[in-house]
Parts: C-alpha cells; sequence; structure tokens
C-alpha cells in the first residue's frame, strides 16, 4: 500500500471521490460552495447555528460542581435502591427459613409426642451421660513431672499474657514429659 496507489495522478480524478452531483438533495449553495467531502463542513465561510442552539448554551447555568452534585445524587438513589431491594429479598429469604424452622419445630413436637420424649428427658439423658464420662476421665493420676510440667506451662502463659510464644521452653518440656508416659503407656500395652 504505497502513497502512489492511494492518490489520483494529476488532474487525474478517481472513482471513488465523491461528486456533488452524486447527490442532488443537497442545497445548490453547499454544492456551489464546493464543499465536496461529507465528513467535514464547508470551510470557506463561518458556520452557522441557529439561535435557539446558542441560547440553551448560554441559559445553561450547571457547573461541572452541580453537575458532579446531580451524579452523585442519582448514584445514592440507585444505591439506596438496590439496598432496598436486597433487603426485601433477604427478609423474604429470613421468613421462608422462620417458617421452614417452625414447621420443623411443629414436626419435632408432633414426633415426640409419639415417641414420648421431649427436650426435658432428653436433656437429663445428656447430663447423666456426661457425669458418667466426667467419672470415666481420669483413671489414674498424672505422675508429678508431667503435672509439673502442665503448672509450668500454665504459669507461663499466665505471666506472658501478651506474649504467649516466650513460652516455648515450657511447652517442649510438657510435650517431652507427653510423650515419655505415651511410651510408657505404648510399652505396657504391647507386653
Amino acid at each position: 500500500m504505497g502513497a502512489s496507489s492511494s492518490k489520483a495522478a494529476d488532474g487525474q480524478s478517481s472513482a471513488h471521490v465523491w461528486k456533488p452531483s452524486v447527490f442532488p438533495q443537497w442545497p445548490k449553495q453547499v454544492v456551489a460552495q464546493g464543499c465536496t467531502d461529507l465528513a467535514y463542513a464547508c470551510s470557506s465561510g463561518p458556520v452557522g447555528v441557529s439561535q435557539d442552539v446558542v441560547e440553551r448554551l448560554q441559559g445553561n447555568s450547571e457547573s461541572d460542581v452541580s453537575r458532579a452534585q446531580t451524579l452523585e445524587l442519582a448514584v445514592h438513589a440507585r444505591v439506596a435502591e438496590e439496598l432496598k431491594k436486597l433487603e426485601k429479598n433477604e427478609s423474604a429469604a429470613l421468613k421462608a427459613a422462620y417458617e421452614k424452622a417452625t414447621a420443623a419445630a411443629d414436626d419435632e413436637k408432633n414426633g415426640q409426642q409419639d415417641d414420648g420424649k421431649n427436650r426435658h428427658t432428653v436433656s437429663k439423658e445428656v447430663e447423666a451421660l456426661r457425669t458418667r464420662l466426667d467419672k470415666r476421665k481420669q483413671l489414674r493420676v498424672l505422675p508429678d513431672s508431667v503435672e509439673r510440667a502442665r503448672t509450668g506451662v500454665l504459669e507461663c502463659l499466665r505471666d506472658n499474657d501478651r506474649r504467649p510464644l516466650n513460652c516455648w521452653r515450657e511447652v517442649e518440656n510438657f510435650r517431652e514429659e507427653v510423650r515419655r508416659l505415651e511410651k510408657e503407656w505404648v510399652d505396657r500395652v504391647t507386653r
């Protein structure tokens, strides 16, 4: 695509140049002034603008600040509208969840009446199981070395409540005592 192929030779007219006779609906004055390009206005004289347009431009008292305020108000209104929409959706979802939970509770109540169990009897059973489990937790007393390491960790953490990483030595001592205790237990069980 060289420059020579896009321009007509001297004095020769090209087939792709617009000729005013192609558009007879154009006013004769525009054609007579030599305006042959659709993209540009005729440059031989001043551009005419109607008085309405001039008055509208001069009468427009809107400044950049007022345009920004108007835009900000529109954004706030849109955000408020979206928030109301989200709130409506959330309240609908909450209402549906509440109805579902109520229906499940009603079903549970109906089912409990059939089984003869209710919340109080189940709570009593759970409490009884907890007390039995608490009795089983401590089958034997921990050795003094493990208990000393444990209290060392607790005291260090109380003293360094803002800096628990300063208690790494005590924690390592406790871990070592627990490892030793576990190893003794494994050795006793596997014999």
